[in-house]
């Protein structure tokens, strides 16, 4: 199993990496979700895929995506478009409630956002966890690489089950929503303790 975190200055050193974790996100988002998102050549993608993001790949020796994962600076624009999450609390996405947040969504240079985090449907149920643990501690790894203390992500709302098995502090940042029939909720990972 590696990983490796792609950006639009090295995916070309990674072959068809890039293009394989977008037919996996499409596979399981589009395919076995039946989640209505943009798709193109069996990928699927959106407005925060930008040169502004990194990817976290959890792969094998011949490129097969385990898990991805997408960080966006909060700090990101690009037209009326910033990051997902702080997208949805000002109302331009219908498909996640405006209410996600306590407080205003932020906009700091030690902040990033996680999202479209997945582990493939075809990883066998014995490693799922390892590839999970995995990919959240390389979502650490490339955080403090980019300078971020804190990554903000939506996610399912078992979170506290697993939280501490990948051994990263998180706290609730919104309220438990109910998207598409999931409880779903805002989560800020902390990575400063790791930082030193």
């Amino acid at each position: 199993m590696q990983t490796t975190t792609l950006s639009f200055a090295n995916m070309h050193n990674h072959g068809e990496l890039f293009a394989n974790m977008l037919r996996a996100r499409r596979e399981l988002f589009i395919v076995l979700n039946k989640w209505a998102l943009p798709e193109a050549m069996g990928m699927e993608f959106d407005q925060y895929d930008t040169p502004a993001s990194r990817w976290i790949v959890v792969h094998d020796e011949e490129g097969r995506v385990m898990a991805g994962n997408r960080l966006t600076p909060t700090t990101a624009k690009c037209g009326i478009y910033s990051y997902m999450i702080r997208d949805a609390q000002r109302g331009l996405l219908d498909t996640i409630p405006a209410h996600l947040l306590y407080a205003e969504a932020p906009v700091s240079d030690t902040i990033w956002e996680s999202s479209r985090l997945f582990v493939s449907h075809d990883v066998p149920a014995h490693l799922r966890r390892r590839v999970h643990a995995t990919l959240i501690s390389e979502i650490a790894v490339a955080s403090r690489a980019l300078g971020a203390t804190q990554c903000l992500t939506l996610l399912n709302a078992n979170w506290p089950r697993w939280a501490a098995r990948v051994g990263v502090g998180m706290k609730a940042m919104g309220p438990v929503m109910e998207i598409e029939g999931i409880d779903n909720q805002v989560v800020a990972m902390d990575f400063a303790a790791q930082l030193h």
